[in-house]
């Protein structure tokens, strides 16, 4: 059995509960967001770590020259560039024609990429202890707070940041293949609608994590902050594949990997059938006799997504169903732009 086939078979050991679409309605995004957090996330700044192209004038960098420009770096003169933007100086000192590039304030655009594969239904807290607004129940009954929902949460936190801030933000669910979409805007209610449709939407599918980027890719023309929202419960290859398509179109990544403390910690005692999520079998084992080798598979899957991350300048955060999100982003957040500052300087 190889390791990604032990962690999927592990992740429904509770008895399995669907997560049912429920109808298209308004969701009150308290549900997943305690106000208190809503509180917190006003006072964050999201950054953009690569000089970012836009047209409307926001706190991050472009590479069009127009006004409020300061000068960025050199690169070499290619046939149909502008020769006003030629250094002459640098001509006379190295026989080498550079072209000036600039930068300017821009907007920032996020798309944030949540997973609503099968695995995703797992959860081991109490909805009540999670939600927001203590519910006892999600919207179609359940009573676990699933890895989908903390995803869902985290991807309202992450569009409210965005939006107050000024920017645009955009949402693709996707399992196999991309799925629902929310079109990318700055308005105040598109945080809402983001909650509205991943409250709606049906967490059943296989993962294809290199399909969904090769199809994200191909309707995105700018360069954007993507976030992807997962467990990426998936093979190490594929996700530094899909990794690498994103570096080579140019864009920053942030890999958030969402968690439950049951999988990280693998604390059960008793036989048990342990039903997968993603069509696989259901197997009955003893978790004691597994833990050992589970706890190390599963490390050393985190950690390959992490090396994954890195290994192209993104970055990795593994975000645990069983904390509280505002200190959790809080911290990554600060600890992204405080990289970010020390990049520029340098």
């Amino acid at each position: 059995m190889s390791s990604l086939g032990c962690r999927r078979r592990y992740n429904s050991v509770m008895p399995d509960q669907p997560h049912n679409p429920v109808p298209s309605a308004k969701i009150d995004p308290h549900l997943y967001l305690h106000p208190q957090t809503l509180a917190r996330l006003s006072t964050m700044e999201l950054r953009a770590k690569m000089i970012v192209e836009g047209v409307m004038a926001g706190q991050h960098r472009s590479p069009y020259a127009g006004v409020s420009v300061e000068f960025a770096q050199h690169r070499q003169y290619v046939p149909g560039d502008d020769i006003r933007h030629l250094d002459w100086k640098v001509y006379a000192r190295t026989d080498k024609l550079m072209v000036k590039q600039y930068q300017q304030e821009t907007t920032l655009d996020l798309v944030i990429l949540v997973d609503s594969s099968g695995s995703m239904r797992f959860g081991s807290r109490l909805f009540s202890d999670a939600s927001g607004s203590a519910s006892e129940t999600a919207l179609d009954g359940r009573p676990n707070w699933s890895k989908f929902d903390h995803a869902t949460a985290t991807a309202a936190a992450l569009a409210y940041i965005t939006i107050h801030q000024g920017d645009r933000v955009g949402l693709a669910v996707y399992g196999e293949e991309l799925g629902a979409l929310v079109d990318r805007s700055a308005r105040k209610s598109t945080w809402k609608q983001i909650v509205d449709t991943l409250a709606t939407q049906p967490i059943d599918a296989p993962t294809n994590i290199q399909r969904m980027m090769d199809q994200i890719l191909a309707k995105v023309s700018n360069r954007c902050l993507l976030v992807i929202v997962s467990d990426f419960f998936d093979e190490p290859e594929h996700i530094r594949a899909a990794f690498a398509k994103a570096k080579h179109r140019g864009h920053d990544l942030i890999a958030l990997q969402v968690l439950d403390r049951a999988e990280t910690t693998f604390e059960f005692d008793d036989p048990a059938a342990f039903i997968g999520l993603e069509d696989e079998p259901t197997i009955r084992i003893d978790p004691r006799a597994l833990k050992a080798e589970y706890l190390k598979a599963i490390n050393a899957h985190i950690d390959s997504v992490s090396k994954a991350a890195r290994s192209f300048g993104f970055d990795h955060q593994v975000v645990s169903t069983h904390k509280w999100l505002g200190p959790t982003l809080a911290k990554f957040v600060a600890r992204r732009n405080a990289a970010s500052s020390m990049r520029s300087s340098s």
